[in-house]
């Protein structure tokens, strides 16, 4: 990101501000060449829908991701360093329990727009289990509905 202008409110009555003060994020060259040379297929229409939720978002963004670069089944720890906890920014979860429900109840979210999503959190419950598929639907999928 090169520049931004960030107005917030958590009031949901708010009024639209003037012109001048909306929001604006500009992006940088270098990061458009990126994703228009790297693309990760994913569903616009879902990602349209779960907008309004940004973990289920994040998430749903993550698996399209994952499961478009996997290269077999894999299994990515919930938790340490490189665990999906820390991945998806949600270190506010200190107790994996909780963080399981969480995980749990997205993931209920993500197979309304994506049925066919194949993500399971494993026996033991500290790993999700992925494997190659992906996220937009084909035309003979969408047909066969």
């Amino acid at each position: 990101m090169t520049e931004a202008r960030i107005w917030y409110s958590r009031d949901p009555d708010q009024q639209l501000l003037p012109g001048e003060c909306q929001n604006m994020v500009v992006l940088s060259d270098e990061f458009y060449r990126e994703v228009r040379n790297h693309p990760i297929p994913t569903d616009l229409e879902a990602t349209k829908a779960l907008s309004a939720s940004s973990a289920v978002l994040d998430l749903f963004m993550w698996l399209s991701y994952r499961y478009f670069t996997a290269k077999g089944r894999e299994r990515v720890p919930l938790f340490g360093e490189f665990g999906l906890v820390s991945q998806l920014g949600s270190v506010e979860y200190a107790r994996p329990r909780k963080f399981r429900e969480k995980l749990d109840g997205w993931l209920t979210v993500v197979r309304t727009m994506w049925p066919e999503c194949p993500a399971c959190i494993d026996r033991g419950g500290t790993g999700l289990i992925v494997d190659r598929a992906r996220a937009v639907l084909t035309q003979e999928t969408v047909n066969a509905r």
